[in-house]
């Protein structure tokens, strides 16, 4: 696709300047400029202000919260030539949390910390299409790698703990010396048609209503396209033939790059597997043009700011060259 990066997340052409990962007298240089800024993450949340939670918030180096950050720092990069940092504060605790709705598929929940009035934590699922995306990006960024972090503290080959490296781009374990890299799992998301119709289903735990496009891990071993033919035939018995790339989006909940596909099926019985469909069905442009347009009685579109929306999108508008 000729605009496949206007996509969520998509490239904003960050300078993330990675040639000074490696170097440690470089990286204590850009922690030690006083132009040196960082994001916050808590909990997976970045730090946003604006009165529509619209920008993304950055705080010197020097800001007590910021200061005071358990490890790792992470350098992202480079914004407006002065280098830019994530850090941590997940070990904060505000008061009359609900640790169970934290992150959840709807968290509308905004946490504000006592040394940061002027902005909050918020849901980046919730603000994500109102930041810009170089914003957007930004936060992405963050979240995937703080998260990455905290799930891959021991060393998959010795179980010593690993420390963070390479301005927190990699994990060393000083026991065995072995390096680790931060996880992107692929993941095959289908745009499945056939004639003037696409193929749509749901998950049980999605808001009631919605439908999106199938998608599906890639497996060890496995090309896109096979990924793409064995997900649709596993989870609705529908066989596809013709497939095709057309965009990609990274999603940080956890650690995913949605690839989106285009899929041409070749046949249109549907045999949900009633574990991972809930429902599933053929739509016709129309029905997904009324329910994009919020006039449907019975379908709501994918999450705005989720690749299945960019696509099932640029469908309808015919845009998918």
């Amino acid at each position: 696709m000729r605009h496949a990066e206007d996509v969520t997340f998509g490239g904003s052409g960050f300078d993330r300047g990675a040639e000074i990962r490696p170097d440690a007298q470089a990286v204590a240089a850009a922690e030690a400029d006083p132009a040196a800024s960082a994001v916050l993450i808590w909990r997976g949340k970045p730090l946003v202000t604006g009165a529509a939670r619209d920008r993304l918030a950055r705080l010197r180096l020097s800001h007590p919260v910021v200061a005071g950050a358990a490890p790792p720092r992470i350098l992202l990069g480079r914004e407006d030539g002065a280098p830019l940092f994530a850090v941590d504060i997940s070990n904060w605790a505000p008061e009359g949390v609900d640790p169970a709705a934290i992150g959840g598929f709807v968290d509308l929940s905004e946490q504000v910390h006592p040394d940061i009035p002027e902005a909050c934590f918020a849901e980046l699922r919730q603000v994500m299409t109102r930041l810009t995306p170089h914003d957007a990006e930004l936060a992405a960024t963050a979240r995937a790698l703080m998260g990455w972090h905290a799930s891959h503290r021991f060393c998959a080959c010795c179980g010593a703990e690993s420390v963070p490296a390479q301005a927190g781009w990699q994990r060393l374990c000083p026991s065995c010396g072995a390096r680790h890299f931060p996880r992107t799992d692929p993941v095959v998301i289908m745009l499945v048609t056939r004639g003037n119709r696409a193929l749509l289903g749901r998950a049980p735990v999605w808001p009631e209503g919605m439908y999106s496009c199938l998608a599906g891990f890639v497996e060890p071993g496995e090309t896109l396209e096979a990924a793409v033919r064995r997900e649709v035939f596993e989870e609705v018995g529908v066989r596809v033939g013709a497939v095709r790339y057309l965009a990609s989006q990274p999603w940080p909940f956890p650690a995913s790059l949605m690839i989106g596909m285009h899929g041409v099926a070749e046949s249109e019985d549907i045999i949900r597997d009633p574990v991972e469909i809930e429902d599933a069905m053929w739509v016709t442009r129309e029905d997904l043009s009324a329910a994009f347009a919020g006039r449907h009685p019975l379908i709501a579109p994918a999450r705005e700011g989720a690749i299945a929306r960019f696509l099932l999108r640029n469908w309808l508008a015919d845009r998918l060259d």
